[in-house]
């Protein structure tokens, strides 16, 4: 059924109901910053809807926009939409072949050019006929070289009234970030969004209990994917009454995010990990132990904690994008915490599972989100539908078909467990399991928990096709990696290595057990193409890259290598 009032007429009553309310912060460098009002985020937004019409661009035309996260993204995709056209969103870290493919894939008419760290490396991908706009934060180069934001803003005139798109027409191509293959172009409606911006909305104040109250939260993680875009973007369009502030950079974050003073915090597990590392840096765990179990003191440890880290407002905190150790969840949760796991992917606007109150046992995605249906097919695999659902793969009808089941449940590939409840636990993904030469299959994921738990590891891979035992690739943590030419600190953390594999291979099954841990050279990274953009680990890549030293790693002697 379609949706009776849309993303934008949400979006229309909060320019209507307070104008002068404060919904964009925007810091520009020195510590400085640019506060947006709901007034004048429409003002530019309908200035520049027209300018794009102005342009001739056919109803449902495609749209780019590349850029880090941003009050001009946000300002930008408004545009998008009130002037009738389809957003197509760039990962900004993404490399000048896959800025091309997706410019050219998607048939985009216009390209937004933001804020950026790599623009001179990605330009190349551009294709040279394709019209460009400077959004304000934008290089100098793209400043200097096209048409800026505020150029066309001051010289246009607002589309007027309340321009109405219908649910089933086309919001976003959400391109996914690719961890195996050329990325797929994810079709969602603004039926979908508006389903997930709502619903994510809704339970925000639930969980907050801040039903009228100004809510706030920092919007870093990519918003080309779609976690940032339904979670932050589109509930806080939505809700009208949450403010949203940005990052400058990553030499800033901290002060950003003390600077927003956040009641809602959503990050992914790399990053709950660093932050944790980042705590042990400062004081050691069995210190910090010690110190929570003195109640007084205690109280005092865990505020000062949350405060280091500017999250002492966070009512509510939640993880997504892959899974999150256990353990880590319960650390968070005793320094006072509220750390919840949730589950959801780019095809249903990650609008899917999520933990709450009784429904939140770590180890546990939680239950299905209002209007969600979950089940699992013989073979374990979970499958959704959802009202965020997407529609399809753009240019793929017959991956569109092949995803869905004939009542139109989205195969998502992860292997699960339900319970009666409704609660979830994913055990894995199909495509990631491999077969080792004891015929036995292994789910890497649950393995890595274990490792990534430990201070020491930053990120770890588990592979092993064929071979006698599985085996794991860790890096080492940021903090230990430039000690690692300490000879006496090198054997210290070889001999923790050890002891931590004969910890992890007690707690797994025998088929399970790893051979050895080997430690990584070089830490992965997203320029290097190990991670997706969104910080996942692209295990293709890692296994093509040390292919040709597998086997002799079996032949050494000793639990931990160096490769």
């Amino acid at each position: 059924m379609a949706s009776q009032r849309g993303i934008l007429d949400f979006v229309y009553e909060h320019e209507a109901a307070h104008a002068d309310r404060v919904f964009l912060t925007q810091p520009v460098g020195g510590g400085r910053v640019v506060d947006t009002t709901w007034g004048q985020t429409l003002a530019q937004a309908r200035r520049m809807a027209a300018h794009l019409q102005a342009q001739g661009l056919p109803r449902g035309a495609k749209v780019a926009i590349l850029s880090k996260n941003c009050t001009h993204f946000f300002i930008a995709e408004l545009a998008i939409w009130i002037g009738g056209y389809t957003t197509v969103a760039i990962f900004p870290t993404e490399t000048a072949e896959v800025v091309n493919f997706v410019l050219e894939h998607s048939e985009a008419s216009l390209l937004f050019v933001g804020k950026l760290d790599s623009w001179e490396a990605q330009k190349p991908g551009v294709p040279a006929a394709l019209p460009r706009i400077a959004l304000p934060l934008a290089p100098d180069s793209a400043q200097e070289e096209y048409e800026t934001w505020d150029e066309i803003v001051a010289r246009s005139k607002p589309l007027g009234g309340r321009p109405k798109r219908s649910g089933d027409e086309l919001a976003m191509l959400i391109y996914t970030s690719g961890s195996t293959g050329r990325p797929k172009g994810v079709m969602s409606t603004f039926d979908a969004i508006t389903a997930a911006g709502k619903g994510f909305a809704e339970f925000t104040r639930e969980q907050t209990g801040m039903r009228s109250e100004t809510g706030r939260v920092i919007s870093y993680l990519p918003l080309a994917h779609s976690f940032e875009r339904s979670c932050v973007e589109a509930s806080s369009l939505v809700d009208g009454n949450m403010h949203v502030y940005f990052s400058d950079s990553l030499a800033t974050f901290v002060q950003d995010v003390q600077r927003a003073r956040p009641t809602v915090f959503i990050s992914v597990p790399r990053l709950w990990l660093k932050f944790q590392h980042g705590v042990f840096a400062k004081m050691p765990p069995a210190k910090l132990e010690r110190l929570l179990g003195i109640p007084i003191v205690g109280r005092l440890v865990k505020k000062k904690v949350l405060a280091g880290l500017g999250l002492a407002h966070v009512r509510y905190a939640g993880s997504g994008s892959a899974p999150l150790p256990p353990d880590l969840i319960r650390w968070y949760r005793r320094l006072g915490l509220k750390l919840y796991e949730g589950y959801g992917m780019t095809e249903d606007n990650s609008y899917s599972h999520v933990s709450w109150g009784e429904f939140s046992e770590p180890g546990w995605v939680g239950v299905p989100q209002k209007g969600v249906e979950a089940r699992l097919d013989p073979s374990g695999e979970i499958l959704i539908k959802s009202p965020g659902r997407c529609s399809g793969y753009y240019k793929d009808p017959e991956l569109t078909k092949e995803s869905f089941t004939e009542d139109g449940f989205f195969r998502t590939g992860d292997l699960g467990e339900r319970r009666p409840n409704g609660m979830l636990k994913i055990t894995g993904r199909a495509k990631e399991l491999f077969k080792t030469a004891k015929g036995k299959y292994v789910a890497p994921a649950p393995i890595e928990n274990l490792l990534n738990v430990n201070p020491m590891i930053e990120m770890s891979m588990v592979s092993g096709v064929g071979q006698s035992a599985a085996y794991a690739i860790v890096v080492l943590s940021e903090e230990l990696r430039p000690r690692l030419g300490d000879a006496a600190v090198r054997a210290d953390v070889e001999r923790e290595l050890g002891q931590l594999l004969d910890r992890v291979n007690a707690k797994v099954a025998e088929y399970e057990q790893l051979r050895m841990l080997v430690v990584a050279r070089e830490p992965w990274s997203i320029e290097a193409g190990t991670l997706t953009p969104t910080m996942k680990i692209r295990r293709s890549r890692i296994e093509s890259a040390v292919a040709p030293q597998v086997q002799s790693w079996y032949g050494k002697k000793g639990q931990v290598l160096w490769a």
